[in-house]
């Protein structure tokens, strides 16, 4: 252990999901498992199905202080759930199985704190919050909803999609035991600030934005070393699933308005259920030969497309998080994005550009200034270039996520003593 002069603390991490070497969700539980095992003694409690990732991961670098127990439900509802088919069910139901073994290693390692990482959604229960021990719960998300104002440029499906998912939003918010979950928590993380309203809502007595992401420094040397100047012409790129909620029709619809070289490019990297109308959109907007559609690519070949852009646009209508905006910025590539969800956090005017969501036309506008402005002004590019990378490594390295961690861990606990040791007055319960 180092940095610590006291005995290690035992903290318990639920991370359903969490797999080493991966992105997204089982990447943010691995990788800060991993860091806080330099500092506290670290227990993961986590899904069978992830145990040959992790167990192939510590036979190559054994890190002394974490502790991974694994558990899950029954063989025949993992056939059931093949395919992800009953995920949210799944998800639930393991936060159960969860506690009851959290229950059993409280009797033995007696925790300090216990912090619920992964699902990072606000609207499904943690039961590990019964547990008599500070609970800090997060970063979560989910708050995030798609403004009404953009639903007349879905299709049907994505209307249907939206009014489920806002509905599994409302019903989990009404579900007893998260309402427990906000209400027992030490400290509740929000990833947004739409989410951090919701779990006020709930009655969470301590709510703090905090974005859920962060890079290895591993991550970051491969990014920076991927970073090339910016092509002439400009090129932008957007990456990720071709769904309707990603906003990437907005893109290229600014891209087609903005005052740009003939020769300026669009390249999408991904695949999804809107490629069909994407490309037919490319083609109605007369810039069919400028935009290159790339398909699902390999994490090595993303980045290094990434690294060939002028800048990444990303107006996504409700991403919670977005580790592509992360990975652009800490590439030295400016991010075009709406102020709205996870890229609201991550971005300033020091890395990017947020524009209004108040309504397409609004939004579309701006976004094309912004391409224009990005696309001939090389000082304002060389700006936000660095800007980007700098906070990154202030803000979004495991490092130093896990080294703000240990501190939270150590100051609950101490306010925790402070308050048992404090005699009480007479009168005062």
């Amino acid at each position: 252990m180092t940095e610590t002069t006291s005995p290690p603390l035992h903290i318990l991490l639920s991370a359903y999901a969490c797999r080493a070497g991966l992105g997204s969700e089982p990447g943010i539980s691995w990788n800060l498992a991993k860091e806080l095992a330099q500092f506290h003694e670290i227990w993961l409690l986590t899904r069978e199905n992830n145990r040959d990732r992790i167990e192939e991961e510590l036979q190559k670098t054994p890190i002394p202080g974490l502790h991974v127990v694994y558990c899950d439900l029954p063989e025949w509802f993992q056939r059931l759930n093949r395919g992800q088919r009953l995920v949210q069910l799944h998800y639930y139901l393991w936060q159960i199985v969860a506690y009851f073994v959290a229950r059993e290693l409280q009797e033995t390692h007696r925790f300090d704190v216990v912090h619920h990482v992964t699902y990072v959604k606000y609207w499904s229960p943690s039961f590990l919050a019964l547990l008599p021990v500070p609970f800090i719960w997060g970063p979560v998300g989910g708050g995030e909803m798609a403004p009404k104002a953009f639903w007349r440029g879905f299709g049907t499906r994505g209307k249907i999609y939206e009014l489920l998912r806002n509905g599994a939003q409302r019903i989990g918010a009404i579900d007893p035991f998260v309402s427990v979950t906000a209400r027992r928590s030490a400290i509740a993380f929000a990833t947004t600030n739409d989410t951090a309203a919701c779990l006020q809502r709930l009655n969470a007595p301590d709510v703090r934005v905090l974005s859920q992401l962060g890079l290895s420094d591993e991550d970051i040397a491969t990014l920076e070393n991927c970073a090339q100047d910016p092509p002439q012409p400009a090129r932008f790129l957007s990456i990720g699933r071709l769904l309707h909620w990603k906003g990437f029709d907005l893109g290229l619809r600014a891209f087609a308005s903005a005052d740009l070289p003939e020769n300026a490019e669009y390249w999408l990297v991904g695949d999804g259920k809107e490629i069909d109308r994407l490309q037919h959109l490319a083609a109605d907007l007369g810039i069919a030969q400028q935009v290159k559609f790339l398909g699902k690519r390999s994490r090595e070949d993303t980045l290094q497309t990434l690294g060939t852009c002028t800048a990444l646009v990303h107006p996504s209508l409700h991403d919670s998080g977005a580790l592509v905006c992360v990975e652009a910025m800490a590439a030295g590539r400016p991010v075009l994005c709406l102020d709205l969800g996870g890229p609201a956090v991550q971005v300033t005017p020091d890395t990017g550009f947020k524009v209004s969501a108040s309504d397409p036309d609004t939004a579309i506008s701006q976004l094309a200034e912004a391409m224009k402005q990005i696309a001939t002004d090389g000082h304002c590019w060389q700006r936000l270039s660095q800007g980007g990378r700098t906070r990154i490594r202030q803000h979004y390295r495991w490092s130093v996520k896990s080294r703000f961690f240990k501190d939270l861990y150590e100051t609950v606990c101490d306010c925790r003593e402070e308050v048992s040791s404090t005699p009480l007055r007479e009168g005062v319960p």
